[in-house]
């Protein structure tokens, strides 16, 4: 259901969006037109919400861990 095929890919855009929501803060003194461009880059980054973005990481993950699982175990 989510783009990210990677982990690490998923995390880095994840750490990307955490830079743009606290640079969106930061911004806000300059003016509303800075932090609305950084608000919207973190949106498009976490896909949606930060929840959407938890729960691509976690479908992300299900298959690696149930591809290192050995069978009968």
């Amino acid at each position: 259901m989510y783009c990210s095929t990677s982990v690490s890919i998923h995390l880095l855009r994840g750490v990307a969006a955490l830079g743009l929501i606290i640079a969106a803060f930061y911004l806000s003194s300059y003016g509303i037109v800075w932090s609305a461009l950084a608000g919207i880059g973190a949106v498009v980054l976490l896909r949606g919400c930060p929840m959407c973005w938890l729960m691509g990481l976690f479908e992300t993950m299900q298959p690696q861990r149930s591809a290192n699982r050995e069978p009968g175990a």
